[in-house]
């Protein structure tokens, strides 16, 4: 058993919720051993093609994690995760919000740009509908190909960022993949609406956490209309230049905005989990040349950090 193999109680814990074959494409290889080999390469950043050979052929395992980052499987199976977590209460749900720039490869760049439908098993374009396809994602309008694939240019060079918010035991709720350009209050809305944990069994899923940190990136008046309107309790400091502002209009810049000084002290939180993703080397260093797949990978390596912690 390697470093990052599935011990058999994690097995059992995603075992349950994997795809099943449909009878009609021919059986899956064993999951285990592919998720094995995927959870490898996110671990160590090697290339594809230079998996050892005990993961099977490596055609296969990349196959089927470009599968389940395009079809949300990976998404799926960390929610299903959380849901337990949650059912347990081993959620804490005092969260914490930013940011981190993440270094794109040269083999990162260069994806094709394709008006042809999408394309399936075979060759084929297009598709029958209602057949569950893989689809490539569109780019982002007013875009080009590398913008829509969430690669930009920032004072790193050419990155990516990866926005995430994370509960108070360091763990990942939900993450976005940007270009590395884009401000971090642009995707507070984005992030906060991708948080959904499952009930086990009936009820709606939890969206909603107790409290929330953020640093001065996401202090303006559109995140803090947010917040209220949702009713979440926040912790976010002032800009100084906000602060002068508010001050030369005396009476009419109103009451200055609430900060629980020790409540921001667990901001930290955010950094340390930051820091749990990235000791994944294909998280440290965007290798994919799809912006889904790169989300795919770190979705993955969060959810190693849900069944190991």
């Amino acid at each position: 058993m390697g470093r990052c193999d599935l011990t058999d109680a994690e097995w059992e814990r995603l075992r349950p919720f994997l795809p099943v074959s449909n009878r009609r494409c021919g059986r899956w290889r064993d999951h285990r051993q592919v998720i094995d080999g995927i959870l490898h390469r996110v671990r160590t950043g090697v290339q594809w093609r230079d998996l050892p050979e005990r993961f099977g052929p490596w055609k296969t395992v990349y196959e089927r994690h470009r599968l389940w980052s395009a079809d949300g499987t990976w998404e799926r199976l960390l929610q299903q995760v959380q849901a337990a977590a949650d059912a347990a209460g081993e959620i804490d749900w005092d969260i914490s919000v930013d940011s981190t720039i993440v270094r794109a490869h040269q083999h990162a760049a260069g994806a094709r740009r394709s008006a042809a439908g999408p394309r399936v098993k075979g060759g084929r374009t297009g598709g029958t509908p209602g057949r569950n396809a893989v689809a490539e994602p569109g780019r982002a309008p007013g875009g080009g190909g590398a913008a829509g694939e969430g690669l930009g240019r920032s004072r790193g060079g050419f990155t990516s960022k990866l926005h995430l918010s994370a509960d108070g035991l360091c763990r990942p709720l939900s993450l976005i993949v940007t270009a590395g350009q884009r401000a971090d209050c642009t995707q507070f809305k984005p992030v906060l609406e991708k948080i959904r944990v499952p009930r086990i069994g009936q009820g709606r899923p939890r969206k909603k956490p107790d409290s929330l940190a953020a640093d001065k990136a996401y202090s303006n008046g559109p995140c803090r209309e947010y917040l209220r309107r949702r009713g979440i309790r926040h912790t976010i400091p002032e800009k100084t230049d906000s602060q002068a502002a508010r001050l030369r209009k005396g009476t009419r810049g109103g009451r200055p905005p609430g900060f629980d000084e020790d409540r921001y002290k667990q901001r930290n939180t955010v950094e340390r989990t930051i820091n749990r993703l990235k000791q994944s080397r294909a998280v440290a260093t965007r290798y994919d040349k799809r912006g889904y797949v790169y989300l795919g990978t770190a979705t993955a390596a969060a959810l190693t950090i849900w069944l190991r912690t």
